[in-house]
C-alpha cells in the first residue's frame, strides 16, 4: 500500500492508492501518521527531510518511503527511463538538485537551462508527479533493477533523518581536552591559540619576515620569497619538497590551524548539543550518489577528535567499515570471476599477488586503483598490462566506460544511476578541435578535456555501485536492528549514528554488541545478494566494538 503526503492550506493531504484524499491538521498528521503505520505503507512525499522530522519529533518511525524528488533525479538523468514523459519533459520544480550534484566540470546533470528566477512548471503536485515516476519505471526495460535504486535512495533519506535525529554520541568535555592538548587553552575570540603563535613567531624568526600571515595563500608565498624561500604553492605536498628550516614549523602550522578552523571550540559550540553531534546529511549529493553534508563536516572528521564519541555509559559503539570495496565491487560488476576469486581469501591485492599477476601486494594495489583511476604513468600505468590479461573483464569494463566518456556518452551502476552529460565547456572544445578553423593545440585541449572525462565516467560506474552497496548495506541493517528490538523506541535499542561512504556505526547497549556485529555482517552479504545475486562475490567487513569512535583506528 502506498499513501501519498502533499500540503495543504492548514493541513496535511494523505491519498491511499484507493483514491480516497483525507485532510488531517499539521498537528494531527503525526498521530495520523502512527496509525496507519501499522499498515506497513509506503510513504510517498516530496522530500524526507521536509515531512519526516516532524514525526520522529512526535516518536512516530515509518518503515518505508519513497522521496519524489530524490527519485525525480535518477529516473530524469537514467539511461534506463531516457524516453519516459518524466525525463522528456521540461524542466520544472522537481529539477532543483542540490549544489553539491556536480560533475568535474562544474556541470549539474543536464536536464535542460533551468534558472533559480525562472517561473517553474506547475509540477509540484505529488499525486501526479507519483504518477510519472510509475509510469516510468514501468516504461523501463528493467523495472525491477531501477525500481531497486528508488527504494534504496529513499532508504537512504530515512536513515541520513534518522542519524541526525539521534545524533552520533559526542562529548563536548573529552573534545575540548583534545584541543587543550594540540592547541593550547581556549583563547578569546580573535586570537590563535597558543600552540598556533608559538608557531607563527617561530616561522617569522627563522624567515626574518615579522608580518609573515600563514592564514593567507598570497600572503604566505610573499612571506616566504622575503624570507628567501620560492615556492609556487601552499599544498602541504609541496612545501614538504623544500629545504629550508622555516617548512617544519609551517607544516605543523597549517594541520593544527586546519583542526582549530574545522573542529574547533566554534565547532563544538555550533554542533554539539546534549553530548549529541547531529550533522545535516545530503543523501544523493554527489553525481555518483555519494553522501555530502550541509555543515558539520560528518565526513571529513580528523582522527584527532574521534576518540571524543564517546557511548553512552553502558552501550558500545560498533564500527564497521567494507574492505577493499570498489575494486570488489568492479570485480562483481564485470561477473569476472578470476577477480571475485582473487579475493575470497579476504585480502583481495593479497590475492593478486598469490594468483602471479604481480609482485607484492603494494604493487597490487596501485595497479588495481590505477584501473579505476585512470592512471597512465608510473607504477599503476606501467602495471595496467598485467592486470588486464588476468582480468580482462574487469579491465575491459572500466575501459569502455572510460571511452564512453571520452565520447561524450551516459555510463550507468549497476542499479541504473546514469552520468551526466559533458558540459558546455567540453562541448565547445571538442567543436573547436574538429571545425573549420581548428589548430594542433585545440585538439590537444580537447583530447585532454575528454581523457579528463572519460577518467570520471570510468570510476563513475565503480564509485556509484559501491555508493549502491552501501544504501543496500544501510537499508538491510536498519531493518535487521529493528527486529533485535521491536517494541520500543528506535534509540533505546541498537540504531545507525553515523554513514561514511563505506563505514557504519552503531551505537548499542553493550549486551547486544556481539548481536549487532553478527547482524552488520549479515547485512553486508544482503547487499552483495540483493546487487549481484548469486554470483560467488565476497564484501567482508571489519568489526571493532570500541568505547569510543578513535579506538577502531
Amino acid at each position: 500500500m502506498h499513501i501519498v503526503v502533499g500540503s495543504a492550506i492548514g493541513g496535511v493531504l494523505l491519498t491511499p492508492e484507493t483514491g480516497d484524499v483525507v485532510l488531517v491538521s499539521g498537528e494531527d498528521f503525526p498521530a495520523e501518521a502512527a496509525r496507519r503505520e501499522a499498515e506497513h505503507p509506503r510513504w510517498v512525499w516530496d522530500d524526507t527531510g521536509r515531512w519526516y522530522p516532524q514525526l520522529l519529533a512526535q516518536r512516530v518511525r515509518v518503515e518505508r518511503c519513497i522521496d519524489l524528488r530524490l527519485c525525480h533525479t535518477i529516473l530524469r538523468n537514467s539511461e534506463l527511463t531516457g524516453e519516459s514523459e518524466l525525463a522528456r519533459r521540461a524542466p520544472g520544480s522537481w529539477d532543483r538538485v542540490p549544489v553539491e550534484q556536480k560533475a568535474p566540470d562544474g556541470a549539474l546533470f543536464d536536464v535542460g537551462d533551468f534558472d533559480e528566477d525562472d517561473e517553474p512548471a506547475d509540477d509540484t503536485d505529488p499525486v501526479a508527479e507519483w504518477s510519472l515516476q510509475q509510469a516510468a519505471v514501468a516504461g523501463s526495460a528493467e523495472p525491477g533493477r531501477i525500481g531497486r535504486l528508488l527504494a534504496a535512495e529513499s532508504a537512504g533519506a530515512l536513515i541520513a533523518a534518522e542519524m541526525r535525529f539521534a545524533g552520533m554520541p559526542w562529548s563536548a568535555q573529552v573534545h575540548d581536552d583534545i584541543l587543550v592538548e594540540t592547541l593550547g587553552p581556549r583563547p578569546k575570540s580573535g586570537e590563535r591559540p597558543v600552540k598556533l603563535d608559538a608557531l607563527l613567531t617561530e616561522m617569522r624568526t627563522l624567515l626574518d619576515v615579522p608580518d609573515l600571515n600563514p592564514d593567507s595563500p598570497n600572503e604566505l608565498l610573499k612571506g616566504l620569497a622575503k624570507g628567501g624561500v620560492l615556492a609556487t604553492s601552499t599544498r602541504s605536498w609541496e612545501l614538504k619538497k623544500i629545504k629550508h628550516p622555516a617548512i617544519i614549523p609551517l607544516l605543523e602550522y597549517k594541520k593544527l590551524s586546519r583542526l582549530a578552523s574545522a573542529n574547533g571550540w566554534h565547532w563544538v559550540d555550533t554542533w554539539v548539543e546534549d553530548d549529541r553531534f547531529r550533522p545535516d546529511y545530503v543523501v544523493g549529493a554527489a553525481a555518483t550518489g555519494r553522501w555530502g553534508t550541509d555543515g558539520g563536516g560528518a565526513l571529513q572528521l580528523p582522527k584527532q577528535i574521534r576518540s571524543a564519541s564517546v557511548a553512552d555509559q553502558g552501550w558500545k559503539l560498533v564500527v564497521a567499515d567494507a574492505a577493499q570495496l570498489e575494486p570488489r565491487i568492479l570485480a562483481a560488476m564485470a561477473g569476472d570471476r578470476e577477480m571475485v576469486a582473487a579475493g575470497a581469501k579476504g585480502d583481495l591485492y593479497a590475492g593478486i599477488v598469490e594468483s602471479g599477476t604481480i609482485d607484492t601486494r603494494e604493487h597490487a594495489k596501485v595497479a588495481l586503483l590505477g584501473a579505476m583511476y585512470g592512471a597512465t604513468q608510473g607504477d599503476g600505468g606501467r602495471l595496467m598490462p598485467l592486470l588486464a590479461k588476468a582480468y580482462p573483464k574487469a579491465i575491459a569494463m572500466v575501459e569502455d566506460a572510460a571511452r564512453a566518456g571520452e565520447k561524450g556518452e551516459i555510463v550507468s551502476t549497476r542499479l541504473g544511476r546514469s552520468s551526466p552529460l559533458p558540459g558546455e565547456r567540453w562541448r565547445e572544445l571538442q567543436a573547436d578541435a574538429y571545425g573549420e578553423s581548428s589548430s594542433p593545440a585545440a585538439a590537444d585541449r580537447a583530447r585532454s578535456y575528454a581523457r579528463g572525462w572519460g577518467r570520471f565516467t570510468r570510476n563513475f560506474i565503480v564509485q556509484g555501485t559501491a555508493a549502491e552497496w552501501a544504501l543496500c548495506w544501510m537499508a538491510s541493517l536498519r531493518r535487521r536492528l529493528t527486529a533485535l528490538s521491536p517494541n520500543i523506541w528506535f534509540t533505546d535499542g541498537p540504531h545507525l549514528v553515523f554513514f561514511l561512504h563505506d563505514e557504519v556505526v552503531v551505537h548499542t547497549p553493550a549486551e547486544l554488541a556481539e548481536v549487532v556485529a553478527d547482524e552488520v555482517r549479515a547485512a553486508a552479504k544482503d547487499a552483495g545478494e540483493l546487487l549481484f545475486g548469486r554470483l560467488p562475490a565476497d564484501f567482508p567487513v571489519t568489526v571493532a566494538t570500541v568505547d569510543n569512535y578513535g579506538q577502531a583506528k
